[in-house]
């Protein structure tokens, strides 16, 4: 298949245009599972623990499905497999009368994505040989968090307009409309893959940018994620800490959620082109500068909350893309399936823990909880910044 750069880009935008829609369900929900497992009578804990096992099943299952990834090569039945799950799950916590069947159904949500994120970054990857790995992800990044805008947009405009009808079936009427951006993302998907049967093609010829093993500088890099994830709280915590505090109406924190996409959006596109120039070294800058989020979002202020939020979104940004970027750059494409399937789980193993840690820590004492965020963010930075010198050094 003889792809050119102009090829590559469009098909980039297809499959943003996939995630788009895709978050636009996902992260629809996503902005109201904290509050809405309060509301069902969870505890902080609960939500903490619950939003942390996703994590954990969804990030460490991809360390299997990216070695079915790269032995298979199916990466269009995996990634059907996972966008067929998040339509079924979604719209069905509609249905739930229960903190534990929500709960069980949010997990289901994350498995699908384990069965599809290697494969599409995978996927994602052999288009960015041409553009830019920076780039790719960036693009791909800025378009999935156009969607994470849409969703909790429509979400707190739903619940706005059915407050009337209880506060608990108003969250169940926006959760039944996310059918829609879920049957329309397949559809997208569908498209993407009559068009580009045999995505591997794309990659270019001898393109081999990173080692064909795992070398001690990704294990380093592993390291420095882990960190990430441990000390970066899932927004439910952040959503149940503001409506416990009272310190948002319930309509408003979908709308913080819907700050911390936009800024993610336009952090992902500022930090991936920096990335393709500079490497790794901005991967310092974006983490340091998301290191203090903490402080702001778990105040008592209503301000102190959306600052937090668009900090949490500068991490976010950078955990989505240039994190993905530098994983295609680490190591060779014949083993990147596998190579996302690991760096996932491990950043899932750390999520889950940390979640766990943050969610009990909160319960006895919040400076806890923002302490130890702060400290691994700016552990990680270091990290980074050595593997940028460490780099430096070889060249």
């Amino acid at each position: 298949m003889n792809f050119s750069k102009k090829k590559a880009f469009y098909f980039v935008l297809l499959m943003g245009f996939v995630s788009l829609f895709s978050d636009i369900t996902y992260e629809g929900a996503r902005s109201l599972v904290g509050p809405y497992l309060g509301l069902l009578g969870a505890s902080a804990v609960i939500v903490s623990s619950v939003a942390g096992f996703g994590e954990l099943l969804g990030y460490t299952l991809r360390f299997i499905t990216g070695r079915l990834v790269d032995k298979t090569r199916k990466y269009w039945l995996f990634a059907t497999l996972g966008y067929g799950m998040n339509l079924f799950v979604i719209p069905t916590l509609a249905l739930t009368k229960h903190w534990y069947t929500a709960a069980v159904l949010i997990v289901m949500e994350r498995i699908g994505k384990a069965l599809r994120k290697p494969a599409k970054d995978t996927i994602t990857s052999f288009a960015g040989s041409h553009l830019g790995y920076g780039t790719t992800f960036a693009i791909e990044e800025f378009l999935d968090q156009v969607g994470a805008t849409i969703g909790p947009l429509v979400m707190s405009i739903t619940i706005s307009q059915n407050m009337k009808i209880g506060t608990v079936d108003s969250y169940r009427k926006a959760f039944s409309f996310l059918v829609f951006p879920a049957i329309i993302t397949i559809g997208i998907l569908i498209i993407a893959r009559t068009l580009v049967p045999e995505p591997e093609k794309m990659e270019r010829t001898g393109t081999k940018n990173g080692s064909v093993k795992f070398d001690r500088a990704f294990y380093l890099y592993l390291i420095a994620i882990s960190l990430i994830a441990f000390g970066f709280a899932d927004f439910a915590l952040i959503g149940f800490h503001a409506q416990k505090h009272n310190l948002l109406p319930p309509a408003l924190i979908p709308v913080a959620y819907m700050v911390a996409m936009i800024v993610d959006a336009f952090a992902a596109l500022f930090f991936g082109g920096l990335f393709d120039k500079f490497g790794i070294l901005i991967l310092a800058l974006s983490t340091f500068i998301a290191a203090f989020y903490s402080i702001f979002a778990f105040g008592l202020t209503k301000e102190s909350i959306f600052i937090g939020a668009v900090l949490w979104g500068v991490g976010m940004g950078a955990n989505e893309s240039i994190m993905k970027a530098s994983v295609a750059k680490l190591v060779s494409s014949e083993i990147r399936g596998a190579a996302y399937g690991f760096f996932n789980a491990i950043f899932g193993i750390a999520w889950f823990i940390g979640s766990a840690v943050l969610g009990i820590t909160y319960s006895v004492n919040i400076k806890y909880t923002i302490i130890i965020s702060v400290l691994t963010q700016l552990f990680a930075g270091a990290i980074f910044i050595y593997l940028h010198l460490l780099k430096k050094h070889r060249d």
